[in-house]
């Protein structure tokens, strides 16, 4: 007990020395003890709440808002508040109660960026925390407007001054919201800058999203009040701005997608953009936008691709700028030329959005003049970017039997693809081997090349990614590739994954990595010599994994699989003894069978018709067994089942039994 006491004064000594160096006179050391402070107080709690008794709030906020502080000082007081500020709410209560949101909201009038975003920083980790009165944000009615004319410095102070809005917009119920819309519809100095924060506010935000939609202003919708500033004679950022905020809204669910503001209104609106009068990063927005806005619905997809000739107004995407005399502007050719591949990017992702569903689509698509050729060419780009639109591009008309058969064919689009699955971000990792899933496929012409080509490592060592995405597209391209092949295949698969990694799949938390790793043994345990060589060498192992997922907490999806694969093993000619001398998996069958669900009952009766098949050696020993077991009586039951497939399969294994 007295070493514990005498621990205090020592700790509060090493903070009070932290405090008195704020005091210095040379301001040189005051920067460095404001930087070791900083040091001294991450992740440490009770340092902070040290620091906060012993008055350091004060003087840092006192520092902060000095005109004759350096810009460092003050950008490193800014960020050991915000460090303070992640403590407990009661440190957010001290800070609050020193005044340190009116310090800050000063602060952001500072021209300097890497200060603005330190104060912001610190303002949105105060700002989210439940004890902060959120109506200190609208104490002044010139800081909204300022926050959002910040919003496009940089990357950082939109996230911060989105976290912000976003949350004052939950804990007030909307009340900023409709604040912010009769102070920015007064002002028509800043609607652009109100529409901007909107389009930001909503956007994958299904609660902001829902208060806008019923939001009226002057007795009228919102919504329909960006309809209007999408008509022609508007200023064209306003057009663009508000197509985006309703866009956001709708894809927040906020908006049906057949409403007429978006069929008849935001969708021509944005293919507007994409027309060549249009500057490039309009053209680029517009095209990201109305690609975000189709995504998810095949109705509006077939409405844009016959409005205004998008799908061919696309491919001028690649040719701009198309002639040096169309910009006269020096300055603007040169960033246009500069920026052109962020044309190509849009083109690739508004045509993977459009193509996505519809066939007749896709086939528009690759027939529009040189499609293909720059989709290949769009997967060797130096922009990661824009590779990772023409993969996207790619995997969406894979989707396409003829495709795949036609085009893909044609221009041999295995081979940069695979030559991009060999070292690549996550993200393209994961769009390049779904899409190589589908190229693999029974009835593709690349997947003979695919093979030759040595791809099973590959996709071998996708399966021991971290990523789930990549685990199971990893193992879904094995299983295609094993869906009726040779055993040759077969067998190289095996010995390439290796018996440990098919076992550490199996029992994989990810239910789709589970789902795929089964649909691959499946496809292994297929024909009976292929069955017997595999069971053979594995058996023991298989039967443990299936008895592991048959007694485990797993979806009736899963089980039936499982189920479907012990069926494969039972119509093996060797393979099936597995089954026959192991009673608890018998006893697994039978209650299967007997399972309130209809699936996995019809499985568990394959598996039992496989075992007691008439034309095969042995069968009469297995009838005999399974008789005294009483699987008869089960089947006999089953041929009364209401679900004609189970009543038919029952009475298929009853003939057995008859015959």
């Amino acid at each position: 007990m007295p070493c514990w006491y005498s621990e205090i004064p020592l700790f509060t000594a090493t903070s009070r020395h932290y405090v008195d160096r704020l005091f210095d006179p040379d301001p040189q050391n005051v920067l460095q003890g404001v930087i070791d402070m900083k040091n001294a107080v991450i992740g440490n709690n009770r340092q902070k709440a040290n620091l906060i008794v012993l008055g350091a709030v004060p003087r840092l906020l006192y520092l902060l808002q000095q005109s004759s502080s350096s810009l460092e000082l003050r950008t490193e007081c800014a960020v050991v508040l915000g460090s303070l500020a992640m403590g407990t709410e009661n440190n957010i209560k001290s800070l609050v109660d020193c005044h340190i949101i009116p310090a800050l909201l000063q602060g952001l009038l500072c021209s300097d960026l890497i200060f603005i975003e330190a104060c912001l920083r610190c303002l949105r980790t105060v700002f989210i925390s439940p004890v902060t009165p959120v109506q200190l944000l609208y104490t002044d009615p010139t800081v909204i407007p300022h926050l959002m004319s910040l919003l496009s410095r940089s990357q950082h102070t939109q996230e911060y001054i989105t976290q912000i809005f976003a949350h004052c917009c939950k804990e007030l119920s909307g009340f900023s919201i409709y604040y912010c819309i009769f102070f920015f519809f007064m002002h028509v100095s800043v609607r652009m800058q109100a529409l901007k924060c909107f389009s930001v506010l909503a956007y994958e935000n299904a609660q902001v999203s829902m208060t806008l939609v019923n939001v009226l202003v002057d007795g009228e919708q919102l919504s329909q009040v960006f309809v209007r500033m999408m008509q022609r004679d508007k200023p064209i950022e306003m057009q663009l701005t508000a197509a985006k905020c309703l866009t956001y809204m709708c894809r927040a669910g906020a908006i049906r997608t057949d409403d007429n503001c978006i069929v008849l209104k935001t969708l021509p609106c944005l293919v507007r953009m994409c027309s060549k009068e249009r500057l490039l990063e309009e053209r680029v927005e517009g095209a990201e936008t109305l690609a975000y806005l189709m995504e998810p619905d095949i109705e509006l997809q077939r409405i844009a691709s016959v409005t205004d000739h998008l799908v061919s107004m696309l491919a001028d995407y690649f040719k701009y700028p198309s002639s040096v005399s169309a910009i006269t502007d020096i300055k603007r050719l040169d960033h246009d030329l500069k920026h052109a591949h962020e044309l190509r990017q849009a083109a690739f992702k508004l045509y993977a959005s459009l193509g996505s569903n519809d066939e007749d689509i896709r086939k528009k698509i690759t027939e529009t003049e040189n499609m293909m050729d720059r989709i290949v060419s769009g997967l060797s780009e130096s922009s990661i970017k824009v590779r990772l639109a023409a993969v996207r591009c790619l995997h969406s008309l894979s989707r396409s039997v003829q495709q795949l058969r036609t085009s893909f064919h044609d221009h041999a689009v295995w081979k940069p693809l695979m030559k991009l699955l060999q070292n690549a971000p996550d993200e393209v990792l994961v769009m390049a081997s779904s899409t190589l899933c589908n190229l693999l496929l029974e009835f593709s012409p690349s997947k003979e090349p695919i093979l030759e080509s040595g791809v099973i490592e590959l996709l071998c060592s996708l399966t021991q990614s971290d990523s789930p995405a990549l685990r199971v597209n990893g193992i879904w391209a094995l299983m295609n590739m094993a869906f009726q092949a040779d055993q040759k295949v077969k067998v190289e698969i095996v010995r390439a994954l290796g018996t440990e990694q098919l076992f550490r799949l199996l029992s994989d938390p990810d239910t789709n990595v589970l789902m795929k790793t089964l649909g691959l043994l499946r496809n292994l345990l297929s024909t009976r010599p292929h069955i017997d060589q595999v069971m053979s060498s594995h058996g023991k192992q298989i039967m443990q994994a299936v008895t592991l997922i048959l007694e485990g907490e797993h979806s009736i999806e899963v089980k039936e699989q499982t189920l479907c694969i012990l069926a494969n093993i039972a119509d093996g000619n060797t393979a099936k003894e597995l089954i026959m001398t192991n009673d608890d998996m018998l006893q697994k069958i039978k209650y299967y069978m007997g399972h309130s669900n209809v699936k996995l009952q019809l499985a568990a009766t394959f598996c039992i018709s496989n075992l007691i098949w008439n034309e095969e050696d042995g069968s009469q020993e297995r009838q005999d067994k399974l008789r005294d077991m009483g699987f008869v009586d089960i089947l006999h039951k089953l041929t009364q089942a209401s679900d004609p497939n189970l009543c038919d399969r029952a009475k298929t294994a009853m003939q057995q039994y008859l015959a």
